[in-house]
């Protein structure tokens, strides 16, 4: 340990070697440049050689220099990781859900204060990405994903199938709504790439939308977004959808529906037991999930 220098001086070395200049490291650092040449000549005088060149127009890092500064910011990131890790872990009261944006929104939110009111001495932070989150790099407790159900390293549990449905807000049209599938596909469409109209369009037996869409967008929560404000139809997951039509903020325009090819699925990693704040909402969510199921179940507050 006697060979580690000075935090403060390996930071104003590896700022002087990146920028260039002391002048900008200090305005980096937020301190004055003769801090920074302090720490600067400390840390020489630590390591007993010259890292710096002076020269008339300022600072030339050594060949020894160069090194050195790559190897310190590689270990400054790998102590900021550490942090930025050990300031994330959870606490034992702290239960850690991985999905996806769309369904924390839509479907998940809206039922957690039933989780909350069984269960006060949780705390619940949601991890979403619409990237397929690794549960145990992300310490998670559990996951919700949607695919096949077959992730090595992770046990898991079937939650629902999901199927695609047309919406639109009740003030498209100035409420003058499309009722047929041939009306539905002649009006604005809003795209999201993960709900094509293939499968839709061929149980309506009508062909797909010749236009081009008024938005495509990547991201669900845009397109049901576009979808409220009253800027088109979009074919949408009936459980992003579900609490909007009890509301009425949303309207199903015909009743053909399509099975959604991936089915949502509760995930963990797999361990000898199951920790009790996992049991505890693994139980929690199979009750909302036939809740959920269940017609004229009692409207969420979206």
């Amino acid at each position: 340990m006697d060979l580690i220098p000075p935090l403060a001086a390996l930071r104003c070395f590896e700022s002087v070697a990146r920028l260039g200049a002391v002048t900008l490291a200090a305005r980096e650092l937020h301190v004055t440049h003769s801090a920074v040449s302090q720490q600067i000549r400390i840390l020489e005088d630590t390591m007993g050689m010259p890292l710096f060149v002076r020269e008339a127009r300022g600072l030339r890092l050594t060949e020894e220099g160069r090194i050195y500064a790559l190897e310190i910011r590689m270990a400054l990131r790998d102590i900021a990781q550490a942090t930025r890790i050990a300031q994330t872990r959870p606490q034992p009261s702290e239960l850690i859900v991985a999905t996806l944006p769309s369904f924390a929104l839509h479907w998940l939110v809206p039922r957690l204060a039933r989780f909350r009111e069984r269960h006060p001495y949780y705390g619940v932070r949601l991890q979403t990405s619409l990237e397929v989150l690794d549960i145990r790099e992300a310490r998670a407790d559990l996951g919700i994903r949607m695919g096949q159900g077959n992730w090595p390293g992770l046990g898991h549990q079937h939650l629902f199938d999901d199927e695609l449905v047309v919406v639109a807000s009740p003030r498209l049209n100035g409420g003058c709504l499309p009722d047929t599938p041939e009306a539905v596909v002649a009006s604005p469409i809003i795209q999201c790439h993960d709900a094509p109209w293939t499968e839709w369009c061929r149980a309506a037996h009508v062909e797909e939308p010749a236009q081009m869409p008024v938005l495509c967008v990547a991201d669900s929560n845009i397109a049901l977004g576009a979808v409220l404000r009253g800027e088109g139809v979009a074919l949408d997951r009936r459980s992003l959808v579900a609490g909007y039509l009890e509301t009425g903020e949303l309207v199903q325009l015909t009743s053909i529906a399509v099975p959604y090819p991936y089915a949502y699925w509760l995930c963990w990693p797999q361990r000898d037991a199951l920790s009790v704040k996992q049991t505890h909402f693994i139980e929690w969510i199979r009750e909302e999930v036939e809740r959920y199921r269940t017609p004229h179940a009692a409207p969420l507050a979206v």
